[in-house]
C-alpha cells in the first residue's frame, strides 16, 4: 500500500481508503454486517489506514461496526465521518440558510454521537455531508468547529462536496477554513480537474475522492439486465433507461483493459489516483473480494499519459442522483 498526505493536515493515508456507506445497510439492502468486519479487518491487513463513514449511514450503524473494528486492531487508523444537514435535504439548497443545516449546538451534538459509535477521543476528519458556498458566513457553524478543535474532538474539519457540483464550494475552499474536500471524480465526472483540484494545490487541502465506480457503473457489472434487491436505492439510481446509457458507455471503456490492465476497476481507480492532489479515493467495500482486488491497485504503477488522454474523450456531463 502507497500512502499520500491528506493536505495540510499532515496525515498519511492509505491511497486506497474504506468508504464506509454501504457497511451502514439501510439504503444498501444486501450489507451483512459479519461480511462487513471481514472486508474491515482485511482492508487493515492491506495497509489500509483511513476509513470514511457518516452518521447517517445507516443511521449510524456503520460508525458502530467501525467502532467495534477499532478496538480488535492496534494499528493507527484514521478516521473521517460527516455530520447530517439536521433539515436532511441532500444536495444543499442554495436558497435555505445554513442554520436550517448545520446551527452550532447542532453541529457539536452530532459530533458527540458520532464520537460514542466510534469509541473515540477525537476524529481525525469531521465533515459538513453537505455544502453550498453561500453558506460561508452565515449562522454559527464556524463557532462549533472551532470549539471542537480546542477541546480536542476533532483534528481536521471538511466538506463533502454536493454531487457532480465542485465548483459550490471553491469559496470555502479560499477561505482557509477547510483542510479537506470529499468530492466526486471518476472517469464519467472529470468536473474537479477544471477548478477544485488546482484550488487544492495552492491551498493544501487534502481531497478524498469518492464514487470512483460511478455507483457500480465503471465495474462494468452493471448491464440492461441488472436487478437490485426490492428497496435499494440503486433501483432509483439506475432508473428507466440509465443502465442501457451505462452499459453502452462501458463496452466502449472496455476497450482501453488490454495486457497491462487486467480490468475496468482498476483502469477506473488508476484514473482517479492519476492527480498529485487527490490523496485517497474511496470505494465501498462491503465484501472482501472487494478489498483485495481494489488494495491491489495501490502498487505504484501509473497509467500512460496516452491512455490517460484517450479517457479524457469518455467524460459524461449528467446526474443519475437527480
Amino acid at each position: 500500500m502507497n500512502y499520500r498526505t491528506l493536505g495540510r493536515t499532515g496525515l498519511k493515508v492509505s491511497e486506497i481508503g474504506f468508504g464506509a456507506w454501504g457497511i451502514g445497510g439501510g439504503m444498501w439492502q444486501d450489507s451483512e454486517d459479519t461480511e462487513s468486519m471481514r472486508a474491515l479487518h482485511k482492508a487493515a491487513d492491506l495497509g489500509v489506514n483511513f476509513i470514511d463513514t457518516a452518521l447517517a449511514y445507516g443511521d449510524g450503524h456503520s460508525e458502530q461496526l467501525i467502532g467495534k473494528f477499532l478496538k480488535e486492531r492496534k494499528e493507527r487508523i484514521y478516521i473521517a465521518t460527516k455530520i447530517p444537514p439536521k433539515n436532511r435535504l441532500w444536495p444543499a439548497r442554495r436558497d435555505l440558510p445554513v442554520t436550517e443545516a448545520f446551527p452550532k449546538d447542532y453541529v457539536i451534538d452530532c459530533t458527540e454521537k458520532s464520537l460514542k459509535n466510534l469509541g473515540v477521543d477525537c476524529l481525525d476528519v469531521q465533515q459538513f455531508h453537505v455544502w453550498v458556498d453561500e453558506w460561508l458566513y452565515q449562522g454559527d457553524w464556524q463557532e462549533a468547529i472551532q470549539k471542537l478543535k480546542e477541546e480536542g474532538k476533532l483534528r481536521a474539519f471538511g466538506v463533502s462536496i454536493n454531487d457532480h457540483a465542485p465548483d459550490t464550494a471553491l469559496k470555502i475552499g479560499a477561505s482557509g477554513l477547510v483542510d479537506t474536500f470529499q468530492v466526486i471524480y471518476n472517469i464519467f465526472d472529470q468536473s474537479p480537474e477544471k477548478k477544485l483540484f488546482p484550488l487544492c494545490r495552492e491551498k493544501n487541502i487534502g481531497v478524498i475522492v469518492r464514487v470512483p465506480f460511478d455507483e457500480g457503473s465503471l465495474t462494468g457489472r452493471i448491464t440492461p439486465e441488472t436487478t437490485f434487491p426490492a428497496k435499494d436505492w440503486r433501483n432509483r439510481y439506475f432508473r428507466g433507461d440509465r443502465k442501457r446509457q451505462v452499459w453502452e458507455r462501458v463496452q466502449a471503456l472496455q476497450r482501453l483493459v488490454g495486457r497491462d490492465l487486467q480490468t475496468l476497476p482498476e483502469l477506473a481507480l488508476r484514473y482517479c489516483l492519476t492527480p498529485p492532489e487527490v490523496s485517497t479515493v474511496i470505494p465501498g467495500m462491503r465484501r472482501v473480494a472487494h478489498v483485495e482486488a481494489n488494495c491491489a491497485v495501490s502498487d505504484g504503477r501509473t497509467l500512460s499519459s496516452f491512455l490517460i488522454e484517450e479517457l479524457k474523450k469518455h467524460a459524461w456531463e449528467r446526474n443519475f442522483y437527480e
